[in-house]
C-alpha cells in the first residue's frame, strides 16, 4: 500500500489540488498536520482513522504509517501548503525508503501563490523581476553558507519570506542595503484563510505597521518592486509577432 503526502493548500479548502481530494476521501487512515490543515480539506472523507500529528514526533509518525502499512491500508499523510516546502517530508520520505514503504508526493498551493492572488499581483514582470527566491529566515535552524538573506538580497529578485514575521526589524536591516527604502512590502497573515490578514507598505515603514496589526507568525513576507509597479513592458507572450 501507498503513503501519499498530499499539499493542502494554504488554507481555503477548495485551493486543493482534485487528485488531494480524492485521495483524503479515498484512504482509509490520515494523517493531518494539526492547525494548518484546515477541517473542511477532511470533509467528505472515509477514513476509519484520523489522527492529528502536531503533537507526534518523527518516530511516533512513522510508527503510524508502518502500522498502517502492515495492515494493508493506503495513507492520507495531509501537510499544509505544498508538501515539499519546509513540509519536513524528507525525513519521513527517507524512513520510508529504509523499511521498504511505498509513497507518492501530490503538490498543492504554497503560501506565496496564494498572498500573490490575495494581493492581485504577478511575481514575475518583464524588466522589474524574472526571478522569486522562495527562502525563511534564519532563526532555530541556521542557514547553509551562501543563503543567509542578506547574501540572496544581492539578486534584488521577489523575495518571498517564509517563518520571519517576528523577526521583521532585522529583516528589514538585511534587506535595506540592496533594496532601498521604498521598496514595496506585503505581509499576508493566513493567506487564503477566513481571518487573513495583509499589511502593506515599505522597507522603511513595514516593520512598525506590522508591530501596530499584532502578527506574530503564519505569516508570508513578500519584498519586490513587483509589488507596485506600473511602468514595465508587456510581455512577449501575447505580442501580435
Amino acid at each position: 500500500m501507498t503513503v501519499y503526502f498530499i499539499g493542502a493548500g494554504p488554507g481555503d479548502p477548495e485551493l486543493i489540488t482534485v487528485k488531494g481530494q480524492r485521495l483524503i476521501r479515498a484512504c482509509p487512515v490520515i494523517l493531518y498536520a494539526g492547525s494548518l490543515v484546515p477541517e473542511g480539506v477532511l470533509e467528505g472523507h472515509s477514513a476509519h482513522r484520523v489522527v492529528n500529528t502536531a503533537e507526534l514526533d518523527l518516530d511516533a509518525i512513522v510508527a503510524l504509517l508502518q502500522q498502517a502499512h502492515m495492515n494493508g491500508e493506503d495513507v492520507a499523510r495531509v501537510h499544509s501548503g505544498d508538501p515539499s516546502l519546509y513540509g519536513a517530508i524528507g525525513e519521513q520520505i527517507r524512513r520510508l525508503e529504509m523499511i521498504g514503504i511505498p509513497y507518492e508526493v501530490v503538490p498543492g498551493v504554497t503560501a506565496t501563490a496564494a498572498s500573490a492572488a490575495a494581493l492581485g499581483r504577478e511575481l514575475t514582470l518583464p524588466g522589474i523581476s524574472q526571478t522569486v527566491i522562495l527562502t525563511r529566515y534564519a532563526a532555530k535552524t541556521s542557514m547553509p553558507p551562501g543563503e543567509s538573506l542578506a547574501d540572496l538580497a544581492r539578486h534584488r529578485a521577489t523575495l518571498a519570506i517564509h517563518l520571519g514575521v517576528r523577526h521583521i526589524e532585522r529583516i528589514v536591516a538585511d534587506l535595506l542595503p540592496h533594496y532601498g527604502e521604498d521598496c514595496p512590502v506585503a505581509v499576508i497573515f493566513r493567506a487564503s484563510w477566513p481571518d487573513e490578514e495583509r499589511v502593506q507598505g515599505t522597507l522603511v515603514d513595514i516593520a512598525q505597521k506590522v508591530r501596530a496589526s499584532g502578527m506574530e507568525r503564519t505569516a508570508l513576507i513578500l519584498v519586490g518592486r513587483v509589488l507596485d509597479a506600473r511602468d514595465f513592458a508587456d510581455s512577449t507572450l501575447y505580442a501580435k509577432d
